[in-house]
């Protein structure tokens, strides 16, 4: 995993460390440490956790592990065209 693609993810979506946390399944008691621990790259978060932190940040799981910046960034802009693709089709 990317540890600064987290952060950034995160602060894109206008989250605290603690929300984000908490909106994955994450106990409160915990979830701001546990996040920090993430983007700091302290410790690398399961799978799973990953793919909850993905829905919430509504990002495809694999960004957080591309290497590549650049093809990271082509890779959230396809997806976020589809995303709204598959949303303006359900308002026609």
């Amino acid at each position: 995993m990317v540890p600064q693609r987290l952060k950034a993810a995160r602060r894109r979506a206008g989250l605290t460390q603690e929300k984000l946390g908490v909106l994955a399944g994450i106990d409160e008691s915990t979830a701001r440490s546990r996040i920090s621990q993430y983007e700091n790259g302290t410790y690398t978060p399961a799978f799973t956790t990953m793919c909850a932190l993905a829905r919430v940040l509504n990002v495809p799981e694999c960004y957080f592990y591309i290497l590549d910046e650049g093809f990271a960034e082509k890779v959230l802009g396809l997806y976020e065209s589809e995303i709204t693709s598959l949303h303006d089709d359900r308002i026609v």
